[in-house]
């Protein structure tokens, strides 16, 4: 079975012949062809700003306020201030967000708004007066703070309960920040005994057995009492203090 060619061979077809009238409207259609593929490659493939007062919207994230607006500016755009907001990782001052986003394709002249980092969120102090201190240090730590220091005060509260913390509880601070923690050390029920006379290893003993320790000790001359033996207190005696108090005394020494 045979099928009926509809379409010669290649050797039998025979080209037109062309007169200058001819060749002209060929060249003008090729010319077209070539106009209308650039053109669609132009704008649809690789779009570009087709008027001269268009141009792209700079990429400024990253850099700071000053420094992305000048930039903006340069490129003949506009500046909108879109105030400050907290960000975990961008650095203070420094540009987070901008709209239109960067390779935008805008006129001459439009506001681009930029929003800038004001650092980390605030963390609020947490309150932990009338805890334990152990358990209120491991809440600021949870909290992302740190503690400074630890200190005690005489207080009607029981020893080691934390009575206040500087800075104080729900003032918000910065990631990291130190907190005081300030604890009792129990109410001042305890009278301190009289040392005076007493050698300084008898007048360490006489305070751990009422509950009170041994603090500083000083040296000087003593012309009225015995080299070695406690010549001045503080607190002085019967003074009430709390269970742990420092008493620091005055040891004579020889003329």
């Amino acid at each position: 079975m045979r099928l009926r060619r509809h379409i010669p061979p290649l050797r039998e077809w025979k080209l037109p012949l062309l007169d200058a009238q001819g060749a002209r409207r060929w060249a003008l259609a090729l010319f077209g062809c070539v106009v209308g593929g650039y053109l669609t490659a132009y704008l649809a493939l690789f779009p570009a700003p087709l008027l001269r007062g268009h141009g792209v919207v700079p990429r400024v994230l990253g850099l700071s306020l000053a420094a992305a607006s000048e930039q903006l500016r340069k490129a003949g755009l506009q500046v909108q201030d879109g105030g400050a907001e907290p960000h975990p990782t961008a650095p203070q001052g420094t540009v987070f967000w901008q709209d239109p986003p960067p390779g935008v394709t805008a006129p001459a002249g439009l506001r681009v708004t930029l929003v800038s980092s004001d650092g980390p969120p605030k963390i609020p102090v947490p309150d932990v007066v009338g805890l334990e201190g152990p358990l209120a240090q491991r809440l600021i730590l949870a909290a992302g703070l740190t503690v400074a220091q630890v200190e005690s005060v005489q207080a009607a509260a029981p020893p080691g309960v934390v009575m206040l913390t500087r800075p104080a509880a729900t003032t918000v601070a910065s990631p990291g920040a130190p907190v005081t923690v300030v604890v009792s050390r129990g109410a001042p029920t305890i009278p301190v005994p009289d040392l005076l006379g007493l050698s300084q290893a008898d007048a360490r003993t006489r305070l751990e057995v009422e509950g009170l320790a041994l603090g500083t000790v000083t040296r000087r001359r003593a012309s009225d009492a015995n080299p070695g033996t406690v010549v001045g207190q503080k607190p002085a005696a019967a003074t009430l203090a709390a269970p742990g108090t420092v008493v620091d005394i005055v040891v004579a020494r020889s003329p």
